[in-house]
C-alpha cells in the first residue's frame, strides 16, 4: 500500500484515536453499570443496569471496535509504522482483531443473556460473569493505549530487513 498523505494520515489518526477512546469509554461504562447490577439494592435496578448494558453492547460495541480495527490498519499499512515491521503494532493488531471478535462473539452474548434473565424477573446465576468480561476487556484497552504511547519491543525481524534495505538503497 502507498504511504498516506500528511493530511489523511490526520484526519485517520484522529478517527481511530475517537474510536479506539470510545470502545475504552463504553467498556468503562459497561464495568460500572455491570457493578451496579450485580450490587444493586433492588431487581429493578439490576433490570435497569443490565437493560442499558444490552444498550451499549447492541449499538455502540461493534461499530466502535470494528473502526477502531479498520482505522488502525489502514494507519499501519499507509504509515512507515507498517503492520509488521515493530512489535507494538502487530501486538497492539493482533490484540485489537481478538478482542473485536470477543466482544462481538462473546460479550454481547453474555450482556444479552444477562439482561433477558433480569428482564424475566431472576436473579443473575452467576454475577463474576457479568463483572469479569468488561474488566478483562478494559485492561486490554488499557494495555494498548501503554503501548501505543510508549512503542516498546523495538522492530521484527521483518523490520529489520526492511531497515537494512533503505539503508542500503540510500547508501547506493
Amino acid at each position: 500500500m502507498r504511504q498516506l498523505s500528511r493530511s489523511s494520515r490526520r484526519v485517520l489518526v484522529v478517527f481511530h484515536v475517537v474510536a479506539s477512546v470510545g470502545w475504552l469509554g463504553v467498556t468503562l461504562g459497561l464495568l460500572a453499570l455491570a457493578i451496579a447490577g450485580v450490587t444493586g439494592d433492588s431487581p429493578a435496578e439490576a433490570e435497569a443496569a443490565f437493560r442499558s448494558m444490552k444498550v451499549f453492547g447492541d449499538w455502540l460495541i461493534i461499530p466502535l471496535s470494528l473502526s477502531a480495527l479498520v482505522t488502525g490498519l489502514v494507519l499501519a499499512l499507509g504509515t512507515p509504522w507498517g503492520l509488521a515491521r515493530h512489535r507494538w503494532v502487530l501486538t497492539k493488531f493482533w490484540l485489537t482483531l481478538a478482542t473485536a471478535a470477543l466482544s462481538a462473539f462473546s460479550l454481547r452474548a453474555g450482556i444479552n443473556e444477562v439482561a433477558a434473565q433480569a428482564a424475566a424477573g431472576e436473579e443473575v446465576a452467576d454475577k463474576a460473569n457479568v463483572i469479569i468480561p468488561p474488566a478483562v476487556s478494559l485492561a486490554t484497552y488499557v494495555f494498548i493505549t501503554a503501548i501505543s504511547v510508549l512503542k516498546p519491543w523495538g522492530l521484527t525481524g521483518r523490520g529489520r530487513r526492511h531497515r537494512r534495505q533503505v539503508v542500503r538503497s540510500a547508501a547506493d
